[in-house]
Parts: C-alpha cells; sequence; structure tokens
C-alpha cells in the first residue's frame, strides 16, 4: 500500500514501523508533526515533555528499559539537549534511540540557522539526512538498525523543505523488536570521571567502525551520469541538484552525512573531471573533501546563508533560469501579525504606550515587536527573557527595575522560565515578569503543555497552577489580570513595577483561535462620531482598518469582537456589535 506523505509524517511512519515505543518532544517548526503523526499510532506511548532536554533524557530512560525510542525537535532545540546527547553518545544504548531534529534554512520559524551536523561532529554520533518522504520513512527505520548495531544514539536530521514537502510511501507494516530484560550495568551507564575515561575509547573505536560503514552503506549511493561534472549533496540539495542537471552530471548522494566515507569520495572524485559539493548552511561535507586531500569547489561558489533552490544552483553554474509563472498582478506583501483578538496585544498594548522596556522570548508573542506596537526590546531563546531583565536590573544598580519588564508565554515559562523566575526570587532583583498565558503552546499549532491540563491526545491530565508555582518560587506578588481590559493591565503593570521586590503578573485569556472560544459579533464603527484620529490604529489589529471616506472601518470577516479598540477610541465611535 502506498500514501502520499508529509516527510515529519513518513518519519513518524518509520518510527511506527520500527517497533518504536516511546516518543517524549517538544514541539517546535519544523520538527511538531513528527510527534503530532506518531501519536495517531495507538501502539506508541507519545508525550510533550517540557522542554527538548527533559524529552531526550526521557528516551534515554526507555532505552535504558530496552525499547526502542525517540524524541524530536527543532534546531535550537538539540541546543537545550545537547547536555544529554554528548553524554549518550558515552553510554551507548539499550534498546535503539533516534533523535530526530529539523533544521530550519532561511529562518521561516527560527531565531538562526544552525547546522545541526556540527552535533552530529562534536557529540561522535552517526547522522542520517533523508530526501524525500520515502527516505524519512526509510532512514527512521534504518536508524534503529544503527543505533543498536553500534550501540550509539542516532541522529536523524530534516531539513524545512523535507519536513513539510510530500511525496510517496510504501506502506509497511510494524515490528516490535523482544524488549529484553533488564540487567544493571553500572560501568556502562553511570557516567562518572572513573567510568566515562574509559568509555571514550569506545566512543572513538565505534567512529571508526562507523566510517567503515559509510563506505558500503546503500544511502551512501553514486549516480553516474555526465563526467564533466561531478556533485556531492544530501538531503533537500540533491533533489535542486537533480532538478538542474537530471542525468547530465554524476552525483554521490550522501544518506549518511556523519561521519562521512573517506575512500567511496575518493573513489569517486576519480570518475569526474571536476568536482563540486552542494549543501546548504555550512561547508561540511567540503572541509572532509579537503581534509581527505579531495579538490572540491564548494562555499567559494556557493553562499552559507539560507536555502538553495533549483534556481540559485542553476545560477551558481551560470545556467539560464528555466521559465516561471508569475502573477499578472502584484500582490502586497503582508508581515506577520498578531491574529485579531489576540490575547496578548492588549497587554503589549499597555507596555508600548507606556514606554516600558520589555525583553521578550520565544512564542506568538514576539510579533508584538512589530509597527505599531514595537513593544519589545530583545528576544534571544527560551526562557532568556526572564534572566535577561534579571541581568538588565542589576547592570543599573536598581535604575531600570521600575521601568522594565520580561514578557513570556506559559509553555515557553514551562520549558525554561522557571529557573530564570527562581534567580530573580534568589539572587534579589526587583523585576516584573508578565506570563502571558494564552492557555496552548501558539505559534507552533496549538499543542498542550502542563499548564493547560490536557495531554498530547487531548485526554484529561495534570495542570499545572502557574499562581501557586510562581508563590513556591519565591515570589510573593502574583496577580491576575485580564488582557482584554486595558485599565486593569496598565494598573497592574504601574503598581507592579512600583513595589520594591520581584512580582509576577498573569495575563490570562485564551488563544482566540482554540475551538472552544467563541467569538462575539464584530464591533461596529459609528461613521458619524469617528474623528479620524487614528487612535484605533496603534494596536495594530487586522480587523481595523481606516476606509476611503479616512474614518475607522472593521472586517466583519476577521473581527472577533474582543473589545480593546472600543476601549481606545476617545469618541464612543466603535462599540460592539451585540
Amino acid at each position: 500500500m502506498k500514501e502520499l506523505m508529509i516527510g515529519n509524517a513518513a518519519v513518524a511512519r518509520g518510527l511506527y514501523e520500527a517497533g518504536v515505543q516511546v516518543v517524549s518532544s517538544y514541539p517546535g517548526t519544523p520538527s511538531t508533526e513528527i510527534t503530532e503523526f506518531a501519536a495517531t499510532y495507538d501502539d506508541i506511548y507519545c508525550e510533550w515533555a517540557p522542554n527538548e532536554k527533559v524529552a531526550m533524557e526521557t528516551a534515554f530512560g526507555a532505552s535504558l528499559r530496552g525499547v526502542r525510542t525517540a524524541c524530536a525537535m527543532k534546531h535550537v532545540g538539540l541546543n537545550v539537549a545537547a547536555d544529554p546527547l554528548f553524554t549518550l553518545s558515552y553510554t551507548g544504548v539499550t534498546g535503539g534511540l533516534v533523535v530526530c531534529v529539523a533544521d530550519d534554512p532561511g529562518m521561516h520559524s527560527s531565531q538562526n540557522e544552525q547546522d545541526s551536523r556540527h552535533y552530529a561532529i562534536g557529540a561522535k554520533v552517526p547522522m542520517l539526512e533523508p530526501a524525500d518522504s520515502s527516505e524519512c520513512k526509510e532512514f527512521a527505520k534504518l536508524a534503529f538498525e544503527i543505533s543498536e548495531k553500534f550501540d550509539t544514539p542516532c541522529l536523524l536530521r530534516m531539513c524545512t523543505r523535507i519536513a513539510h514537502a510530500q511525496s510517496v510511501v510504501e506502506l509497511e507494516e510494524r515490528i516490535v523488536p523482544e524488549c529484553p530484560a533488564y540487567e544493571k550495568n553500572p560501568a556502562k551507564y553511570i557516567m562518572a570521571p572513573a567510568n566515562a575515561i574509559k568509555r571514550h575509547p569506545v566512543v572513538e573505536e565505534r567512529t571508526r567502525k562507523l566510517t567503515e560503514y559509510a563506505e558500503t552503506a546503500e544511502v551512501n549511493r553514486i549516480e553516474i551520469g555526465g563526467t564533466q561534472i561531478g556533485i556531492i549533496t544530501s538531503g533537500a540539495c540533491y533533489q535542486y541538484v537533480k532538478e538542474v542537471f537530471g542525468d547530465a552530471v554524476s552525483i554521490l548522494k550522501l544518506g549518511m552525512v556523519n561521519p562521512l566515507p573517506v575512500q567511496k569520495i575518493k573513489a569517486f572524485a576519480q570518475k569526474v573531471d571536476k568536482l563540486y559539493v552542494v549543501e546548504e548552511l555550512d561547508g561540511i561535507i567540503e572541509s572532509h573533501c579537503k581534509n581527505i586531500g579531495v579538490n572540491v569547489i564548494g562555499k567559494e561558489m556557493f553562499t552559507p546563508l539560507g536555502e538553495y533552490s533549483q534556481k540559485s544552483i542553476a545560477a551558481a553554474f551560470g545556467l539560464p533560469a528555466k521559465e516561471t509563472v508569475t502573477a499578472d498582478t502584484a500582490v502586497p506583501m503582508r508581515p506577520p501579525v498578531m491574529c485579531s483578538g489576540c490575547p496578548h496585544r492588549g497587554m503589549f498594548y499597555v507596555l508600548s504606550k507606556n514606554k516600558i522596556t520589555v525583553l521578550g522570548d520565544i512564542g506568538c508573542y514576539t510579533l508584538g515587536s512589530a509597527a505599531p506596537l514595537c513593544a519589545l526590546d530583545s528576544t534571544l531563546c527560551m526562557g532568556a527573557s526572564i534572566s535577561g531583565l534579571h541581568g538588565y536590573n542589576k547592570a543599573s544598580n536598581g535604575e531600570t527595575e521600575n521601568k522594565s519588564v520580561a514578557v513570556i508565554g506559559d509553555s515557553t515559562f514551562m520549558h525554561s522560565g522557571m529557573t530564570g523566575l527562581a534567580n530573580i526570587a534568589y539572587n534579589g532583583s526587583n523585576s516584573t515578569v508578565i506570563i502571558l498565558d494564552n492557555s496552548i503552546t501558539g505559534m507552533t499549532g496549538h499543542q498542550q503543555n502542563p499548564t493547560t491540563g490536557y495531554n498530547i491526545k487531548g485526554d484529561p491530565a495534570t495542570k499545572i497552577d502557574l499562581e501557586a508555582l510562581c508563590h513556591a518560587l519565591g515570589i510573593n506578588r502574583v496577580r491576575v489580570v485580564d488582557p482584554y481590559n486595558l485599565d486593569e493591565c496598565e494598573k497592574a503593570v504601574k503598581e507592579e513595577l512600583a513595589v520594591n521586590e520581584p512580582s509576577v503578573i498573569i495575563s490570562r485569556r485564551p488563544c482566540v483561535l482554540l475551538k472552544y472560544v467563541k467569538p462575539k459579533k464584530p464591533v461596529v464603527v459609528d461613521k458619524d462620531k469617528c474623528r479620524s484620529c487614528k487612535r484605533c490604529m496603534k494596536l495594530g489589529c487586522p480587523s481595523v482598518h481606516i476606509d476611503a471616506d479616512g474614518k475607522a472601518g472593521i472586517d466583519n470577516t476577521l473581527c472577533v469582537g474582543c473589545g480593546v479598540c472600543e476601549q481606545l477610541c476617545p469618541f464612543d465611535a466603535i462599540h460592539d456589535g451585540e
């Protein structure tokens, strides 16, 4: 049976067919759907962990018990999980352990475009990279074979294009390996220095054996075409190269990108007149080739920035661009924007209005940086808003404490905000943290988290009490506000910034896109009362616009009747449509 699948769904199918029993992940585009699709298979236990480090440690525990297990994350999530990964390389595994990591060349939904191949090299673990959905499934299964054969975690590297592109996948039966009886093995799994120092030689010997495996592995294949040009490539770039050249060039397609073969590359180089490396982001394959004495052309011809495409590769080789179809009419760009009725908008308006320095975080609310709100001063990584605020205030000897805040979402707070808040309480800065609680993990597509009361399948689960948690972390002043009420928000912000102790404001209202949130009727503009002051436009709400007559107008197809714009109008020209 065959089925058309996106790459992430195909990876999940590969996990299922490989007999995986436990999957623990934290959502992050472009990796999220791997776990969402895996959760549709009742034979696999799936969960959303609070963060990627916890997810990988959970996978380790399941592997230690002897079952096949996996975790999935985006590239920056691997930063968070790097601590267990590097030591997992030393311990090895019992049941196969596969880490699915999705890179984001072009930064479609990320704060950087780091190359996860560096982690495979640094941790000295194997990494596979599929080039279509069929390979996504097959490589996921192969990763478990490699993991168990070589006693190592195995990385499966995706990228945005492969994760979300569709191709045909052949479905096969699920085969679950027998789970061995648990045996205690402290020398292998207790990484105290005396044991760890004995494991390092094991890792080096494993790398040697993996390199030998890479020489003959079927996933590293040579496709002989024209011999004037040879191209070494992998992943999505293989597809671009094939679309540009077809069979006019010879290709060494690398499905295993760490460790890289040596003799296979040298043999391929002998078959062609001129050799190129086409790889997105960093010149890792290129450097390897040059280190083993193979002369290649790489980053001097191709950029280390962003995604490649058929067009960019053709241009690099000086080939004419193929004909493309373009629209007759110029379509105006629409920048990312918070949704109509977004509960974050009211709080950001208050912060912007009062000229408060705002250290931001990762999530929907990062869009508060856009005009006209322009409410954020920084966004670094998950949890950095709280720790950053503490450092910002400490550096000013208290001068900024009454005019700066941190904003962080409920899911991000559970991910890595709690320790920052504990630091504020313990090391004593009079910092105000605003938790934007929209009752869901919004930016990645509405996944549950420990504060929502539901698990990955939507079943009731323990719900973390944010107020009680903040108190337990040492914060005495914790209050909840409704972000649709601008006066309430402004009062809370001013009062908490005025006190001489740390505080937390929880801005609580569920995401307007949640199915159980029922919108109200759109608000209405009384044209006779409107004075064209455009104060309503300061919210940046996509439902509000200026009509041809110069007066405010409301898009009835977008407006959810939140009423925030009503509170801004000094002439009472906007009123609810009930």
